[in-house]
This record gives structure tokens, sequence and C-alpha cells, in this order.
């Protein structure tokens, strides 16, 4: 192939290329305005958007209702003692229940002191009112002895003579020697059956001191001893709440009340208890007035529910006044200090309302609210008076159309 030849094949694949390329970029551009011409133009419609903020309400109610003033209080015995022995001796035994944490009954017996040196007393005392019981009766005889004499003279003398020819003194001594004899075994037999210790009250042994052998006086504490019938909360409240408070009048008990262990018992255990007295004297410490509640059963012997520990801090929920005509509310729907959401035409209406009594749930409003209201229980980002609301399940025509 010649030179020539050569380069007249080279312009020929240079316009090839050339035209290749451009048949490429005109398809492309057809591409691209077809495109153009088939998209679908937005329409703008001509609807518009009327903000409205969601919420949801609930219906106001008037009632009555009690309010729950809560205090927290201790746990105390009602009854509590050191037992004590009234004889001294050493102890030769004692109840199989008498140890910490064991029960007793009224009357049973709890420990024993050796009883010989008592019963021989009492022997001596017998012995002794026999002797004097006898020296009466001589003298009496000797008196009727004495009286018969006296008849068989049929002399007069004075009263004073006659009554010791009589020998009326020496009756009244020997009368005086039975009595004191008489008082003398009885102390005896007292002291005989206090060698048997026994339980004063229904009790529970908290703390046990002696043991078998133990050499006791009456001034020897041989254990703790509480009742078991009634244990007492000493709660703390407010003063302002006392009035709140249905203190016992007559036959009429005191105020209900719910004592509670959450943290051990959960929220929904409690034990029933009532408010006993009023406590004359404020808390040193806390300045609260103090309130006497009684638990009965505290220990649960004869129910399910759990035991009251002495010592233990509780919660006490005590049923306040019932309170007439007035609107109860969760407090989280209180707004500030005294207001609430209400809505009203489809719009929010800020109100201010006067408030019965705040307890922890609750709030009981007695003013700036009407029967059959709608109560805002939504919280707002932002608020003023008279933005629209709309309920949350609520369908309306307001949406945005397309």
């Amino acid at each position: 192939m010649t030179e020539s030849t050569q380069h007249e094949s080279g312009r020929l694949g240079v316009w090839v290329t050339l035209v290749f390329i451009l048949a490429i970029v005109a398809i492309s551009t057809g591409i691209i305005f077809l495109i153009q011409a088939t998209e679908p133009e937005v329409q703008r419609g001509g609807a518009t958007r009327r903000s409205a903020a969601l919420v949801e309400v609930v219906e106001l109610k008037q009632g009555n209702f009690r309010p729950t003033i809560t205090a927290l209080g201790t746990v105390e015995a009602s009854q509590e003692i050191e037992l004590r022995p009234q004889v001294s001796g050493e102890i030769t035994g004692f109840s199989e229940e008498f140890i910490p944490g064991g029960f007793l009954q009224k009357g049973d017996l709890i420990a024993e002191i050796n009883p010989i040196d008592y019963e021989n007393q009492l022997a001596m005392r017998q012995s002794d009112l026999l002797q004097a019981r006898a020296t009466l009766e001589l003298e009496k005889g000797q008196q009727i002895a004495a009286k018969k004499e006296f008849e068989l003279l049929g002399e007069e003398i004075d009263a004073s003579n006659q009554s010791l020819i009589l020998r009326e003194p020496q009756i009244r001594t020997a009368e005086a020697q039975v009595a004191a004899a008489q008082a003398m075994r009885d102390t005896a037999q007292l002291d005989l059956t206090r060698t048997q210790i026994t339980a004063p009250f229904n009790a529970q042994i908290i703390e046990r001191f002696v043991n078998l052998g133990s050499q006791v006086s009456s001034g020897t504490v041989l254990a703790n001893l509480v009742g078991i019938e009634e244990y007492w909360v000493i709660a703390s409240v407010p003063q302002g709440d006392l009035q709140w408070i249905d203190l016992p009048n007559g036959n009429t008990p005191g105020a209900r009340v719910q004592v509670m262990k959450p943290a051990v018992w959960g929220e929904a255990t409690f034990r029933e208890g009532s408010v006993l007295r009023l406590i004359g004297t404020l808390d040193e410490r806390t300045r609260l007035a103090r309130i006497l509640i009684g638990v009965d059963d505290p220990l649960a012997r004869n129910t399910d529910a759990p035991p009251l520990l002495l010592g233990t801090i509780v919660e006490n929920r005590i049923q306040g006044k019932e309170l007439n005509n007035v609107f109860r509310i969760k407090r989280e729907y209180l707004r500030g200090e005294n207001q609430v959401w209400i809505k009203k035409d489809g719009k929010l209406d800020i109100r201010t309302v006067r408030i019965a009594y705040l307890d922890e749930k609750y709030a009981y409003l007695e003013g700036g609210v009407e029967d059959g209201e709608s109560l805002v229980m939504t919280n707002l980002a932002t608020i003023s008076n008279g933005i629209n609301l709309r309920l949350i399940d609520e369908t309306t025509d307001s949406e945005d159309s397309l």
C-alpha cells in the first residue's frame, strides 16, 4: 500500500468516528426532550391548612369525694412491759414459748421459781392460824364460864368492871391474833402462787434475760413482753390537715387508715387501722402534729396480711372528711398553682380555679369550672388563650386536601 492510500484511509476512519459520536449526541438530546415533554406538571391546589393542636380531654363531673391525707409514722407497741418476779428464788422451769419471738396467751405459765421455801412458809403460817383460832376458842369458853359465875352472884357492877369480868378484852385480843395469823397465812399462800409466773396479757416475747438455775429477785428483769392484740402507729401530719381528719367521738370511730409499706409489700397491699387520738404535743424535731393510729392483730396471726414489725416506718393514708360538690382532677392536670386548660368551642380556655384541697394524687376544685366541661389532659409545648384544639381521634374537614 502506498503512503497516499494510507493517508486517505486514516481520514475516512476519523470521519466515521465523528459521525458516530454526533449520532449518539443527537439521540440523547432527543430522549431528553421527549422526557421533558411527557412529564406531568404539578398542579398547586387552593387548599389551606388551619393549624390545630391535638389533645385528649376528660369530662369534668361534680360529686362528693374524700381526700387522702398521707403521713409517715412509726410502729410502736400499745402494751409493753419488763416482766419481773414478785418473789425471790431459783428458776426451776419455764415454758417452751419462753424464747424471743414466742407467743403467750393470757394466764399461760412463763417460768417457775422453786416453791419449796414458800410451801414451808405457808405451812408455818397455817399452823399459826390454827393456834390463834384455838386460843380464841379457849377465850370464848372462859367467857361463857365467867358469865355463868357472874349471873350466880347476882351482883350489880358498873359496865367497865363487867367487861373485865366477862373477859371481853381477852376475846378482842384473841380475835386480833386470829386476823393477823390469817393475813400472814394469805400472804404466804399468795407468795407461793407467785412462784408460778404467768402472762399478764396475750403477748410475744421480745427478749429473755434468764435461764434455768438463774437466781432472781423482785428487781430482776426476766423478759420484755409486748401485747399482740393491737399495735400503735404514731404519725406526723401538718397542723393544717387536722381539720380534715375525723377523730373518735362517742360511739363514732375515727377516720379509717391504710397502713402501707410499698417498698416491701407492694403498692396494693396494706393493713387497716383507724385514728384513735390526737396527741396533744407537736413533734419536737419537725413541729408537726401527731396522731395515734391503732391496728388490730398487727402480727397477722388470724389473716394473710403482712405483719407489722415494731420500729418500722410506714406510710399512712388517712381517709379525710367528705368534700361536697367539688371536681376531682389528677394533680398533673393542674397547670401552675391554680389553673386548668379547658377545651371550649374547639379552642383553649385557660381558667383560674379555686382549690378546696390538694392531696398526693388529686386536686379538688370548688370553683372556676362547670359540670360537663372538657378538661385538657395533654401537655402542650406552647400555649395561649384561644388557640385551636382538636381531639386526637377526631376526624375533621380541616385536614389538607391534595
